[in-house]
């Protein structure tokens, strides 16, 4: 039935009345059935923590007393074969140490022979030990009987002759009554009494499935590394010679581990691999190995020691490389000095807690890494602890330009701000004015070769810009680009090639290395390098070489964000340890204030710095108007002739050209230099007939 509903209408005359039945809907209305609701009610009791913790924990103690018969059957059997000496020789002979394998193997020998010949004693035993009671009962018998008769002899009564005799049989028999009160119930706690042991045995071990540990087992975040815990984790590593091999070690594998040492804020040991088993194949577990060490990725670094066969495992304690390190010793040590020559920048600290410091002495730098994660602040704390050297002259050009390198202002004798076009032209004609300085120290060590010169750094943040840069000079040279007419690319190249001879040094950081803005040829050429983290495994090969990456450096392993200032380091400049070529560097940061403190530091050591802001071009020329007119009234000219004249007519502008200038001023204009005599000649026509066509199409400037 349903239920009735009456609805009275007012407006209308008279009222009216409507009357509504409404039907309830079966499906709707319809009691739940018992086997649904009881469904629920076991799908929720299932799911319940307390149920599943209660599970757990009758699983993993019936798996203990399994676990512990398992161990004890293990223990049993080595003890009475030679299935131990089997395993040692096996490992012996995988290791490769086939002198322990030999002396294993005469230990096995040994064991069967005495086993042996226990076994043959058993034969002969029974009879051995049938005599023996005959013997020792008689000897027994006789003994008590003269005790016996000195009894009596002393109590003048015969019966006593018999009582030693009698006392033992009494004795005999009490052991007799009370075995058989005890034997029942022994019978009966017995078999419980074995399982309380297994248990025992299989707890102390924990012998049961990962799943049924308690949490603080299965959730060991950051629990002690042992031997143990390192050879389970290479088993479990999914390499299968290596587990075969470890199977077969009869010490578990513990012969592959050197000693566990302490080292910084983690632990490290060498592994040595067993035969079929290749370094790379552990490396590229890294992940894998660091979740079976109960770690983060970012906490497992792999390296290649001198060794051969082994790979240098270093784990961080839980969450150590989420601390920050110290302050730097610039902020901390108000008189600290630097020394170029000697020296040794107080950078950071490497994984194990010592001190990272890199000689910034003869050698190019180049630092990179995705943005907004400290590579400004790496590059400037090197900067700022060489500023403390006043011999050292800075030529700088920040092509972000947000103030972080304002604090030069005083030091640098050249100090370029800004992210435009027209400041990356900047700071290409300053690279171009130091390879000009480079030069020109060059020839002064030529006419003097013990002539010393001020180290001079030449230092471009951000420098993808300039590599990037789109403009085009005069005579439609590219200042930007990677190829052989790239103005920037060409000053930094030479820099690399002949600078550090006269201490003209040039340092870049960079933002995403690749082949368009960090060209091979210019990232090859620092002798430093260092990368924070990174996208791909190509770019950390890019930034830090193919060798330092093969090796075990991992920037693009570092953790976007969290892993701020932290730098894989190659470099010579470096302490590392014995083999490795690479090193994980987490960096001091300097924030601008105390930045601005050291710098003032600097300052107050130094004669007074005039910063140039903007570079001065120099006064403006036409190549080929100049070319034409040192020609003269030749009809042609030696192209090696016509540079010298160049040099004569303007050494501001062209006291650098060589004939690869000269050559890329004249393709532009479509003058083709020719061979005559095996040397190379311009026509005059050829230039006349150039200049004519520039009219037409504009003029051809140089600075």
């Amino acid at each position: 039935m349903g239920d009735t509903v009456i609805h009275l209408h007012k407006n209308t005359d008279p009222p009216a009345v409507t009357t509504l039945t409404v039907v309830p809907d079966p499906a709707r209305t319809a009691p739940v059935p018992l086997w649904v609701r009881s469904g629920r009610a076991v799908k929720t009791a299932v799911t319940h923590e307390t149920t599943k913790t209660t599970a757990r924990a009758i699983a993993r103690h019936t798996l203990y007393i399994a676990g512990g018969a398992r161990i004890t059957a293990k223990r049993t059997w080595d003890g009475r074969t030679a299935s131990r000496y089997e395993r040692m020789f096996r490992a012996a002979e995988a290791a490769g140490n086939y002198e322990v394998a030999a002396e294993w193997e005469e230990r096995g020998q040994r064991f069967r022979a005495e086993r042996h010949r226990r076994r043959m004693d058993l034969l002969h035993s029974p009879v051995d030990a049938a005599k023996g009671v005959l013997v020792g009962t008689g000897m027994g018998i006789g003994a008590l009987v003269a005790l016996g008769v000195v009894l009596a002899i002393a109590n003048k009564d015969v019966t006593d002759v018999i009582s030693p005799i009698m006392a033992v049989i009494e004795f005999i028999r009490l052991i007799i009554t009370i075995v058989s009160v005890v034997w029942g119930p022994a019978i009966t706690i017995g078999p419980f009494l074995a399982l309380l042991a297994l248990w025992a045995i299989g707890s102390k071990q924990q012998a049961a499935p990962a799943w049924a540990l308690p949490d603080n087992v299965r959730n060991s975040e950051g629990e002690p590394i042992t031997p143990s815990i390192v050879v389970k984790a290479l088993r479990d590593l999914g390499v299968p010679a290596l587990r075969n091999a470890i199977k077969e070690m009869g010490d578990a594998g513990a012969s592959m581990l050197g000693p566990i040492r302490i080292a910084g804020c983690g632990v490290e040991v060498d592994v040595t691999l067993p035969s079929g088993v290749a370094t790379n194949e552990v490396q590229g577990k890294r992940r894998k190995l660091a979740e079976n060490l109960t770690r983060h990725e970012h906490e497992v670094f792999i390296t290649i020691p001198e060794a051969a066969r082994t790979v240098r495992l270093w784990i961080a304690d839980s969450g150590a490389l989420d601390e920050p390190i110290g302050p730097s010793p610039l902020v901390t040590d108000a008189t600290m000095t630097a020394n170029y020559k000697t020296g040794k920048a107080p950078w950071g600290q490497d994984l194990r807690g010592d001190a990272a410091e890199l000689s910034a002495y003869q050698r190019h730098l180049l630092i990179t890494g995705r943005s907004n994660q400290g590579k400004t602040a790496a590059l400037r704390a090197l900067a700022l602890w060489l500023a403390l050297d006043k011999s050292v002259q800075f030529w700088l050009a920040d092509l972000k330009g947000v103030g972080d390198w304002a604090m030069f202002d005083g030091i640098a004798d050249v100090l370029i701000e800004g992210p435009s076009d027209d400041h990356c032209i900047q700071a290409t004609e300053m690279t171009e004015d130091a390879v000009s300085e480079m030069n020109r120290r060059i020839e002064a060590r030529r006419a003097d070769p013990t002539a010393t010169f001020p180290p001079l750094i030449v230092l471009v943040d951000e420098a993808q810009k300039a590599f990037m840069c789109p403009a085009v000079d005069g005579t439609k040279r590219p200042y930007g680009g990677s190829k052989a007419t790239s103005r920037y690319f060409m000053a930094v190249r030479e820099i690399h090639n002949q600078g550090r001879a006269v201490d003209v040094l040039m340092w870049q950081g960079t933002q995403d290395p690749t082949d368009q803005n960090l060209p091979k040829l210019v990232r090859e050429g620092a002798h430093t390098r260092a990368s924070l983290v990174l996208g791909s495994e190509s770019q950390a090969k890019m930034a830090l070489g193919d060798k330092a990456v093969e090796d075990g450096a991992a920037p693009h392993l570092l953790r976007q964000g969290l892993d701020k200032g932290t730098l894989v380091v190659a470099s010579d400049g470096i302490d590392m340890p014995k083999g490795q070529s690479s090193i994980t560097v987490r960096t001091h940061f300097i924030d601008d204030e105390p930045a601005v403190e050291i710098a003032a530091r600097a300052k107050a050591i130094r004669d007074g710095v005039t910063t140039l802001r903007v570079i001065e071009r120099g006064e403006e020329r036409e190549p080929l108007a100049d070319i034409f007119d040192v020609m003269g009234d030749e009809e042609r000219s030696l192209t090696q002739d016509i540079v010298k004249r160049l040099s004569v007519l303007s050494g501001d502008v062209y006291g650098g050209w060589s004939f690869v200038d000269l050559k890329r001023v004249l393709e532009a204009a479509d003058v083709e230099p020719y061979k005559s005599h095996g040397r190379m000649n311009i026509r005059r026509d050829d230039v006349a007939r150039a200049l004519a066509d520039r009219d037409t199409d504009g003029s051809t400037s140089a600075s």
